[in-house]
């Protein structure tokens, strides 16, 4: 049996120039879905050299798997340096992105060490992706990429499957995927406000209201044994102040009393519907305990909007 040679092919064979030439050809949906495979990302909504400030980034779209949230590229057809680095934090900022994705030909050490630093450090919903751009061939073949994953955040999901820089979970990583993925499942059956989501180790998980800096948290709080469904407003105590005014109708819809928490040192502000009866060392009562939050989150979903329109934030 005959077998080939897997050969490295110099990348600027391939691209000559970053912009018009790897930019370009990544930008398109059917080379874009490679590296969406590797990340399980689902790129829609694309766009290339969108201005932030006085810079553009080179690649902007949202990911179909989680919510519409914008996802961030920036090419770098060199070693990483401390200028791409800036302008990967200043294009996420700038833009609200939920994932950054920095593709280079070669990964310095320091900047590995800096994206490790920026996922254990940043919001549970932001992740960070350092990648290395290569290129193979096996003879006489058409040369074909290759993204390398060189950084990515601790409970990185692909396809269902954990990729994780630790090869075992701890007691409740791997509870809260164990719920996560019943939960998902579950809800699959009764509604579509979980459509397309994976199961993850993180203690939360996001719900899109369609307002800015507005969102819907499910929390798994293993030292309260509950679940928490909490409306998230951040960096607008007004809009919290004015909801804050209907608490009375609020609750009366609920039919539950809830907890409100505006702290003024904290951008965030909070309104939670606490359900008694999460213990990761015992799930006999979780097809209960599922009913009952997937229940609450529909409600209050339709709850909060309801009100977010008349106070006229939608």
């Amino acid at each position: 049996m005959n077998i080939g040679k897997l050969e490295a092919v110099p990348v600027r064979d391939l691209w000559a120039h970053e912009q018009y030439d790897f930019s370009s050809w990544l930008a398109k949906e059917e080379n874009l879905s490679i590296l969406g495979e590797d990340l399980g990302i689902a790129f829609t909504g694309i766009e290339t050299e969108q201005f932030v400030g006085s810079y553009r980034c080179d690649i902007v779209a949202k990911d179909d798997n989680n919510e519409g949230k914008i996802v961030i590229i920036e090419n770098q057809l060199e070693s990483s340096n401390h200028d791409h680095l800036g302008k990967i934090i200043t294009y996420a900022s700038g833009l609200d992105a939920s994932k950054i994705i920095w593709i280079v030909t070669n990964a310095r050490s320091e900047h590995k060490s800096a994206i490790e630093w920026l996922n254990n450090n940043t919001e549970n919903d932001i992740n960070f992706f350092l990648i290395e751009l290569k290129a193979y061939r096996i003879g006489d073949s058409l040369p074909a990429p290759k993204f390398e994953i060189v950084q990515m955040p601790n409970d990185f999901i692909k396809n269902g499957n954990m990729k994780s820089r630790n090869k075992t979970l701890n007691r409740s990583q791997a509870a809260r995927y164990d719920f996560w993925s019943r939960f998902i499942e579950y809800s699959s059956t009764q509604s579509l406000i979980l459509k397309n989501r994976k199961a993850n180790t993180k203690d939360r998980m996001s719900i899109s209201l369609g307002v800015s800096n507005v969102r819907m948290e499910i929390k798994l709080t293993d030292k309260a044994h509950c679940i928490r469904i909490a409306l998230c407003i951040r960096d607008n105590k007004n809009l919290y102040q004015l909801l804050e005014k209907f608490k009375d109708d609020i609750e009366k819809d609920v039919m539950y009393p809830l907890i409100w928490k505006n702290i003024d040192s904290l951008k965030q502000s909070e309104v939670i519907l606490e359900i008694p009866g999460l213990n990761f060392d015992d799930d006999s009562n979780y097809d209960d305990l599922m009913h009952d939050t997937l229940e609450n989150i529909v409600r209050l979903k339709d709850i909060y909007i309801k009100y977010l329109k008349k106070i006229g934030n939608m």
